[in-house]
């Protein structure tokens, strides 16, 4: 029997409807058109809905764990406070000489705890803070550069700040205008380059989080703009996308009969592969929010990848299939033999979104997910694992945000 999506599900409840302004029939420069975005988009609706951000709110005011523990870990961080000053650049550089980037994913990352701050408990001075933040930048910085990495800050620190004005939209004198138009021509043009283009490279030359953060971004953008045609660029990568980032590329294995997937950068290290189980955790909840269930795409072949890395890093034996991809401009031949142990049991906040998504809304049994979220609860966030910038990937703070 055929799954019905969620954005149906939701159009027969009277939710976010399903029709739309179609991208191109076809087959497009990305792959085979994808379904339509929804005619009106869902706000808040990218990483927080509504509901969750209120569930939150009467959670902790109720003093209701696991609610109140996320809440305390969030107040807790430096970011958090509504003291936090701005300092925004013109220029953002990431890789090569005169990098920077680091003044970037400290003002976001305080940005987005002091939005949530202002959600939870209604503080004028969080709120006030976030929306300071957002409107330094949006008047100062004009161009993210560098090396090869600049497509890294893009995508990443991209989906974040636009995850943070998501939040702020409506916040009395936040310039969501200006910061639109910041979104729109510092940001998408690098996204869009790096999922069309690559940097020149073999399309299997960069590895699954390079695609998964262009785009999150861009789904990121596409929301907050209200921008069917982005919206539909990016889930349509993840569903036909020739890079690492779509869903088949970056899931190359499936093991039915154990429930499990491997995921791309397995052979890579440990680290790098939680960061991709959580990049596509964001992008999955984000479609979400706006009505489609890309968490259960391809029978469920994400949930088995989160699952397969989960036990893998709970120090349990997991199947590998020999992985080959080319490199460089010439398509090298590289390939991995043996599941990489660097890293194992590595440590990011990527757990309780999935854990809360599939027990509580799916109300299925995700064993190894569950004993990952766990290990992490409470979940923290920039600034909770370290100062450098493996730290800021992800947002984080799902222990507040998800549970259910």
């Amino acid at each position: 029997m055929k799954e019905i999506d969620r954005r149906t599900l939701l159009k027969a409840a009277g939710g976010v409807a399903a029709a739309g302004v179609a991208a191109t029939a076809g087959v497009t420069a990305l792959g085979p058109s994808a379904d339509a975005a929804p005619a009106t988009f869902t706000h808040p609706g990218a990483l927080h809905s509504w509901g969750d951000l209120n569930r939150a709110k009467a959670r902790v005011a109720e003093g209701t764990n696991p609610w109140l523990a996320g809440y305390n870990k969030l107040i807790a961080n430096g970011h958090a406070q509504s003291t936090w000053r701005p300092n925004p650049q013109a220029t953002i550089i990431r890789g090569g000489d005169g990098q920077n980037y680091g003044i970037l994913y400290n003002d976001i990352h305080a940005a987005y705890q002091n939005a949530l701050r202002w959600w939870i408990s209604g503080s004028a001075a969080h709120g006030d803070c976030a929306r300071n933040i957002l409107n330094a930048w949006s008047a100062t910085l004009t161009t993210v550069t560098g090396n090869a990495d600049r497509f890294l800050a893009a995508g990443i620190y991209g989906y974040q700040f636009a995850n943070v004005a998501e939040l702020m939209r409506g916040y009395p004198g936040f310039d969501l205008a200006r910061f639109k138009t910041m979104m729109l021509n510092v940001f998408y043009p690098l996204n869009n380059d790096f999922l069309r283009n690559h940097n020149g490279a073999c399309i299997t030359n960069y590895w699954a989080n390079w695609d998964l953060c262009n785009m999150n971004s861009i789904l990121a953008i596409g929301i907050l703009c209200d921008d069917a045609a982005k919206y539909d660029q990016a889930v349509n990568y993840f569903k036909n996308g020739a890079g690492n980032g779509s869903i088949r590329h970056a899931i190359p294995f499936v093991y039915d009969d154990q429930g499990l997937a491997q995921w791309q950068e397995s052979g890579r290290d440990q680290g790098h592969t939680v960061m991709g189980i959580g990049q596509m955790g964001a992008f999955c909840e984000m479609a979400w929010n706006q009505g489609e269930d890309l968490y259960g795409y391809d029978n469920n072949r994400f949930l088995k990848a989160a699952q397969y890395v989960a036990k893998y890093n709970l120090g349990q034996d997991v199947p590998f299939t020999k992985y080959t991809w080319g490199t460089s401009t010439n398509c090298a031949y590289r390939e991995h033999t043996v599941i990489s142990s660097a890293g194992r049991g590595h440590i990011r906040p990527v757990w309780d979104i999935l854990h809360f998504h599939y027990t509580r809304r799916k109300y299925l049994s995700v064993p190894y997910i569950s004993q990952m979220a766990a290990q992490v609860r409470p979940e923290g966030g920039g600034g909770d694992y370290g100062s450098t910038s493996g730290g800021f990937d992800q947002t984080g703070f799902g222990t507040v945000m998800y549970a259910k």
